[in-house]
């Protein structure tokens, strides 16, 4: 019983946002509906946002395991926060648009992004 409640506590720890990539007072679902109203999964394929199968960017399946950004930018959490925000504030070149985001709207994508794994 001790080693079957061992597996569920690691299966627990492999699916939970790493301490590195929490953000706090961030709230994964209020990002993933953020996520859906401003349309992201028309360029995006994002799991657990319906509708989500764009093919114009990359598909973010396992997001919170990339340690990449646009491909140059480390995966922190402040980048991502202002890559959400204004990707060309960072990398001018990107095809991902300045959006008309809230700060903790981002903070909130950033975190449901951080979920993906």
């Amino acid at each position: 019983m001790l080693l079957l409640a061992a597996g569920f506590g690691l299966a627990a720890c492999q699916s939970a946002v790493p301490v590195q990539q929490q953000i706090v007072d961030a709230n994964p679902e209020r990002g993933r509906q953020a996520i859906t109203a401003i349309g992201c999964g028309a360029c995006h394929e994002i799991p657990g946002v319906q509708g989500a199968h764009g093919i114009v960017g990359p598909s973010l399946e396992d997001f919170g395991q990339r340690q990449l950004i646009g491909g140059v930018l480390p995966n922190e959490p402040t980048v991502l926060i202002r890559w959400v925000e204004n990707a060309p504030s960072l990398i001018p070149e990107t095809g991902m648009p300045d959006l008309p985001l809230s700060q903790d709207q981002a903070r909130d994508i950033a975190a449901y992004l951080y979920t993906l794994r």
